[in-house]
C-alpha cells in the first residue's frame, strides 16, 4: 500500500476542549500576550480555520483571537507558556521553556483529534532570559512557506494558522534593522516536546512523568494499550519520528535545528527557523549558517533525530526499564528506512512493494541523484507526470539502473492534474524565498507569497488525488 499523507482537512464545529490544565501547575506558567502597536491581518489559513470550527469568525474577531489574544470561548484564560528542558546542538540546557509563545487554545478538529494553538512572537515570558519575545515579519512568512509546503510535500507538519503585523520595529543581528514585525499562531497536533520529559527527569518527579506519558497517550495516541504505557508511548513516538525523518529525505528539507525542544512527540514538524530545501541530493547541505559543523545538514538529520530519541528514552527510565527503551532505539534505523523508502513511492507515485523491493528502487534513485544532473523537485516532477513508467527518455546513464526497476511497477496515481503540465515543478528554494520577501520588504507587495501558497496547494492536490 502507498504512504497516505494527510487528507484535505474537512469542516467541523467549535469544540473547545482544554486538558492541559489536569497537569497541574508544573507544566506551565500563565503569562499575558503583549499589547501591540498594530494588527493588520496579512495570512489567514484558510484550509485550517473550517477544521476547527473557526472559519466563522470574521477579520476583526480574528485579529482580537489571534493579534490581541482575547481568549477563546470557554478556552484557557490566560494562556500558557510552557517548561521544558533541552539539548541545543547537543549541549543540555536547563534553562528554556516557551521564551517567546505559549500555548493558547485547545480544541479538536474534525478528525475529533484535540489541537493546541500556539504562539510564536507573543510577547515575554518567563523563560525569555535576555530575548525580546517578538518574532520578525521575515520569520512569520518564511514559516507559512515552509508549512505550506511540507504539507504538500506529504510531511507531517504543523500548520501556520495566522499572522499579524505587529507595528513595532526589530532589532535583529542577522537581517536588516530595524525590520517589521508580527506574531504567528500555529496549530498543532501536541505543544509537548521532547524537551518537557527532559525536565522532570531533571527535577525527578516522578508522579508527573507519569502524569505527562498518561496525557499524552490518552490525548495523542487514542491511550494506553499495555501495562507499560512509559515504554508504550516511546515505542509510538520513534515510529512517528521515522515517518518524519523519512519524509525529511524525500521532499528534501533541511530544518536546520533539530535540538530536543524542537521535536514533539506526535512526530509533527514544528518551529521553522533556519530551514531550507536542498536543490539537489546532496547529504552535506546544511541550512543554518551557525551551524559549523554540519550537524543538522541534510543527510544526518535521520542520525539527529535517533540521537534525540535516545535522550527521550533517557528520561523515561525515571519510571521504565531500559531494556525495552533500548529494544525501541535498536529498531529505529528498521523504522525509518521503511518510511523513508515508502515516503520515496509516494512521491513517485508508484506502488510501494515492501521494504526490500523498495530499497533496491530508492538506492537506484539517489545513486543517479548523487550526480546532480538533475535537481530533487524536478527527478520527482518527471516521473510524476510519466503515463508511463518507461519515460523520460533523458538521463538514462545517470539513471538506468533506476529506470530498469521502476519500469516493473506499477502506479497508484495518475497524472491527471493541471499541475503536471507545468512547465517545471513547484519548488521552494532560499533565491524565491527572499524574492518574495523582498516584495513584501519593500513594496508591501504580497501578491507573490499568494501566488506561491496557490502553487503550493495546487502541487499538493496533484500529490494526493493525481
Amino acid at each position: 500500500m502507498p504512504y497516505k499523507p494527510q487528507a484535505e482537512p474537512g469542516k467541523t464545529d467549535y469544540k473547545a476542549d482544554v486538558q492541559i490544565t489536569r497537569l497541574g501547575d508544573k507544566i506551565g506558567d500563565p503569562v499575558a500576550a503583549a499589547t501591540f502597536p498594530g494588527h493588520i491581518l496579512r495570512f489567514r489559513n484558510d484550509r485550517w480555520d473550517r477544521s476547527v470550527g473557526l472559519d466563522m469568525l470574521n477579520e476583526q474577531q480574528w485579529v482580537d483571537h489571534f493579534g490581541k489574544f482575547e481568549p477563546l470561548p470557554d478556552n484557557l484564560d490566560p494562556p500558557l507558556a510552557l517548561r521544558y528542558h533541552g539539548h541545543q546542538f547537543r549541549n543540555y540546557n536547563p534553562d528554556i521553556g516557551d521564551g517567546r509563545g505559549f500555548l493558547f487554545a485547545q480544541l479538536r478538529d474534525h478528525e475529533n483529534r484535540l489541537m493546541d494553538l500556539g504562539t510564536k512572537g507573543s510577547g515575554t515570558t518567563p523563560w525569555s532570559r535576555t530575548g525580546d519575545g517578538r518574532l520578525t515579519l521575515k520569520g512569520a512568512v518564511r514559516e507559512i512557506l515552509a508549512t505550506e509546503m511540507l504539507e504538500a510535500l506529504g510531511v507531517n507538519t504543523s500548520k501556520t494558522f495566522s499572522v499579524v503585523e505587529t507595528g513595532e520595529k526589530l532589532m535583529r543581528g542577522d537581517e536588516p534593522s530595524p525590520t517589521r514585525s508580527a506574531v504567528l499562531t500555529r496549530l498543532s497536533h501536541s505543544h509537548i516536546r521532547i524537551g518537557a520529559f527532559q525536565r522532570i527527569a531533571y527535577e525527578k518527579n516522578e508522579e508527573l512523568m507519569r502524569e505527562l506519558v498518561a496525557y499524552c497517550l490518552e490525548y495523542y495516541f487514542s491511550g494506553a494499550q499495555t501495562d507499560d504505557p512509559a515504554t508504550e508511548l516511546f515505542a509510538r513516538t520513534a515510529q512517528e519520528v521515522a515517518r518524519l525523518a523519512g519524509a525529511y529525505m524525500t521532499a528534501g528539507f533541511v530544518h536546520g535545528v533539530l535540538n530536543t525542544d524542537n521535536i514533539n512527540i506526535t512526530g509533527e514538524s514544528f518551529d521553522y527557523g533556519p530551514w531550507r530545501f536542498t536543490p539537489y541530493w546532496e547529504p552535506g547541505f546544511t541550512a543554518a549558517y551557525f551551524d559549523h559543523e554540519g550537524l543538522y545538514c541534510f543527510g544526518r538529520q535521520p542520525e539527529a533525530l535517533h540521537w534525540n530519541l535516545a535522550q527521550f528514552a533517557s528520561a523515561l527510565r525515571l519510571i521504565s526499564d531500559s531494556e525495552p527503551l533500548v529494544a525501541t532505539l535498536d529498531d529505529f534505523p528498521k523504522a525509518y528506512g521503511v518510511a523513508f523508502t515508502e515516503h520515496f513511492c509516494w512521491r513517485l507515485g508508484v506502488i510501494s512493494e515492501g521494504f526490500e523491493k523498495d530499497r533496491d528502487l530508492v538506492v537506484a534513485a539517489e545513486k543517479g541523484l548523487a550526480q546532480k544532473s538533475v535537481g530533487i523537485d524536478q527527478f520527482f516532477f518527471d516521473w510524476g507526470k510519466c503515463e508511463s513508467l518507461s519515460c523520460p527518455d533523458d538521463k538514462t546513464r545517470e539513471f538506468a539502473e533506476f529506470r530498469a526497476l521502476i519500469a516493473e511497477r506499477e502506479r497508484f496515481r495518475q497524472p491527471v492534474s493541471d499541475y503536471w503540465g507545468n512547465p517545471e515543478p513547484c519548488s521552494m528554494h532560499i533565491e524565491e524565498v527572499e524574492w518574495i520577501w523582498d516584495a513584501i520588504a519593500h513594496d508591501d507587495n504580497w501578491a507573490p507569497l499568494m501566488k506561491k501558497i496557490n502553487e503550493i496547494r495546487a502541487m499538493g492536490v496533484a500529490l494526493r488525488n493525481g
